[in-house]
């Protein structure tokens, strides 16, 4: 085979998205002037994608201890917590956003793929998937054509892998027209001291790539994560992988089973960069090298050149190091299962990769200069408030006025695309497989998974409401994370620890950075108070498209994935009213607040605004008044509020039995805000008759606030006497109008 001998420059490097400030770095660091090989490898394992360079001193300011973590974040491929009985969760969040933007439906589905390896890798089995979806105008084609191929994407491969999809997010807003969000979370289970580490230990061992043969998809895939989508992107689509999930399945049983012999030193999943990657970050964990021979990985094309088989992301893919001796085990295993598992190097002691091809040195790195935390580099942006804000600023809620028609405005609000059911998305998953989920008929504001062989439960979500972080990136997110939490407790779960895929535009622009670093604060702050330590994720940046004109960046988009445990499953709270008569309470405090909500973006067209009202310490009181309340069995149901206000919240939680209610507003606020504001740390829950005063007694020892609302109807919806409809009706439109919409 001829190796290509392209002559590295200035403008060699510049074109695989180095700086000329990094050539200088890569010179200095070698040495010498690299070969494109090497260029290549330095190239893709800086780029924003693999280095976070431009995001990991914030994100270091991040709490990242607690009780029950065991594994943090960067330490190893997923977070890791303890939920008791010798058990553990291993989850994780990432994007997928750029090739699902270009190829959905494969961009998808390679997304779902890529995070159920990082589980599995660690050793635990992936027991539950969830997702958050940005999409544009769902009035315009492209639009509705990103949707079905993405949403397909997620459905084929999850459904295919058997691991059911128990939850998620999906929200429509014009700033992701062209550059979509797609963000994929996987949550396994493994028996604590049975986790396999992403080390390359061991002088000596031999290291196996297993799984798929290596192919051309997928090349640069993580320069093209790190640079922004243009009018030409789709000139990228060989950068976008192809998923097998059945071939997945193959792997993850494989690999669990291959785990049990004790004969594999360390594992890790070949995601962004490939075989780059992941020789390099094993070994700079260890301090050690490695040799590898690139003419022995199983290829799937002919002629592929040293830099290609090096940088392919082609899925279902993992390296795996062995303990010498024991390398017979491990091939029996992978051959059991039909799969490769190709010798292809050993550990060194020389803290340096080595590739080599049919005999001949291709590219000679050290490992530690590659790799986050090691020699990579690490920048500080400048940051300024965005100007938008001065538009936010001149906002004034008492020139709104409130309209006359409040059941008008009321039927608006649940048309919108935001606001209706996702039936149509999420009835192509797969939720009951396995047969651990608790919500597919008895829903709650977090998805409820079962672990077998205990009494306990996970409570898993993900959140981010976009609008919020757009006005306020600090506040935002701490109510990102606080409706996480919220969403758990609701559902008689007990806050664990979050993990987040932050998802903004180009870093350079400092007005970008400011919202990124403001985001990161506002987790932080809301972490700590809630003791959920962060176990690690993703950072997405350069989601913007760059048209002739003008650069539109996404609304910043901080998703939080967290992860609750019930202790006991009988303490799982449902959402939905349960018996006409049930007096229905909603705890928190009433507010004039109508600021960032959908009613004022849908019916006042007011796209700036601050974010709604929210009181960290507040929200805290909420949720720990909400748990005792649950865990004294003094509910029916409970339900946060959120997008849409309160009348939202209560229609959520009457049209899953048929159910209605009558209830009164209170005249020293605007109704308008009373029923459709999103100000937070509130909840709607309901009580059965023979538990009324007994809740009443609780709460009034409390320091959260709480009114009676009025009660639970047989179907008529009575909001201040005036007759609203029966529920049965407002629910064919929250069912169908998705669906309407997508397939006009």
């Amino acid at each position: 085979m001829t190796q290509v001998r392209t002559a590295v420059t200035l403008d060699t490097a510049l074109k695989l998205g180095l700086t000329e400030e990094e050539f200088e770095m890569v010179k200095e660091k070698l040495g010498r002037l690299p070969n494109f090989t090497e260029l290549s490898i330095f190239a893709v394992m800086w780029s924003e994608h693999c280095s976070y360079k431009n995001s990991i001193f914030w994100l270091k300011t991040l709490p990242r201890e607690g009780k029950n973590l065991l594994v943090g974040a960067g330490e190893e491929n997923a977070g890791l917590v303890d939920i008791g009985d010798g058990l553990a969760c291993a989850f994780k969040i990432e994007s997928h956003n750029h090739p699902s933007a270009i190829e959905p439906y494969q961009g998808a589905a390679t997304g779902v793929g890529g995070i159920h390896r990082d589980i599995f890798t660690m050793g635990a089995r992936p027991i539950a998937a969830l997702n958050s979806l940005r999409f544009g105008d769902p009035e315009r084609p492209h639009t509705r054509h990103l949707v079905k191929g993405v949403v397909k994407g997620i459905g084929d491969y999850g459904n295919c892998f058997g691991v059911p999809t128990v939850g998620g997010e999906v929200y429509f807003h014009s700033c992701y027209n062209q550059n979509i969000l797609v963000n994929a979370m996987s949550v396994g289970i493994v028996r604590v001291g049975e986790t396999v580490s992403a080390r390359a230990d061991g002088p000596g061992n031999p290291v196996f790539i297993v799984g798929s043969r290596t192919g051309r998809d997928g090349i640069h895939g993580a320069t093209f994560a790190s640079a922004d989508l243009t009018e030409d992107s789709a000139d990228d689509l060989p950068s976008v992988q192809v998923g097998d999930p059945f071939q997945e399945k193959l792997l993850l049983e494989a690999s669990l089973e291959a785990i049990k012999t004790g004969a594999i030193v360390g594992m890790q999943d070949m995601g962004a960069a490939g075989i780059t990657c992941s020789t390099s970050e094993m070994s700079a964990r260890s301090g050690t090298g490695m040799r590898i021979d690139l003419d022995k990985v199983p290829t799937r094309e002919p002629d592929m050149q040293p830099f290609e088989i090096l940088l392919s992301e082609s899925q279902e893919r993992m390296l795996v190091v062995a303990e010498k001796g024991r390398e017979q085990e491990l091939i029996e295993v992978f051959e059991k299962w039909d799969l490769e598992c190709a010798r292809i190097g050993e550990v060194t002691d020389t803290g340096r990769l080595e590739f080599y091809m049919h005999g001949e040195l291709v590219a000679d790195v050290p490992a530690e200069e590659l790799v986050l935390g090691g020699g990579a580099p690490v920048y500080q942006r400048p940051y300024t408030k965005p100007r938008y804000f001065r538009e936010i600023s001149k906002f004034n809620p008492h020139k709104i006025e409130v309209p006359d028609d409040l059941k008008e405005v009321a039927q608006r609000i649940f048309q919108s695309p935001d606001i209706v059911s996702k039936r149509w998305v999420y009835e192509q998953y797969d939720s009951m497989v396995r047969t651990n989920t608790m919500t597919t008929n008895k829903p709650s504001d977090a998805a409820v998974v079962r672990i077998k062989g205990t009494r306990k439960a996970l409570a898993l979500t993900t959140d981010c409401n976009s609008h919020y972080v757009f006005a306020d990136p600090y506040k935002g997110t701490m109510i990102a994370v606080a409706e996480a939490a919220r969403n758990i407790v609701c559902s008689g779960g007990r806050p664990l620890a979050i993990t987040n895929c932050l998802n903004f535009g180009n870093p350079y622009n400092p007005e970008v950075y400011w919202q990124f670093v403001y985001a990161i604060k506002g987790m932080g702050d809301a972490c700590k108070q809630f003791d959920t330590p962060v176990t690690g994720g993703n950072v997405s940046f350069y989601n913007q498209t760059v048209l002739k004109d003008r650069v539109e960046p996404v609304h910043p988009t901080p998703t939080i994935g967290m992860v609750g445990l019930l202790e006991d499953i009988d303490l799982h709270t449902t959402l939905d009213f349960k018996h006409a008569g049930d007096s229905i309470y909603l705890l928190g405090n009433v507010t004039n607040d109508i600021a960032c909500s959908e009613y004022l973006r849908l019916i006042h067209g007011i796209e700036y605004s601050p974010a709604p009202q929210f009181d960290l310490i507040e929200e805290h009181e909420l949720q720990k008044l909400l748990m005792q309340v649950i865990r004294e069995g003094l509910v029916e149901s409970a339900h946060d509020v959120s997008e849409g206000g309160l009348f939202v919240a209560l229609m959520e939680s009457a049209m899953v039995r048929g159910l209605g209610f009558d209830i009164e507003t209170m005249e020293a606020f605007r109704k308008d805000a009373f029923l459709f504001g999103e100000s937070q740390s509130r909840v709607v829950i309901s009580v059965g008759p023979h538990k009324e005063d007994q809740l009443l007694n609780l709460l009034s020892r409390n320091h959260v606030s709480f009114i009676r609302l009025g009660e639970v109807t047989e179907g008529e919806l009575l909001i201040d006497g005036e007759d609203y409809g029966q529920v049965a009706d407002w629910k064919k439109v929250y069912d169908t109008r998705l669906e309407q919409v997508l397939e006009q």
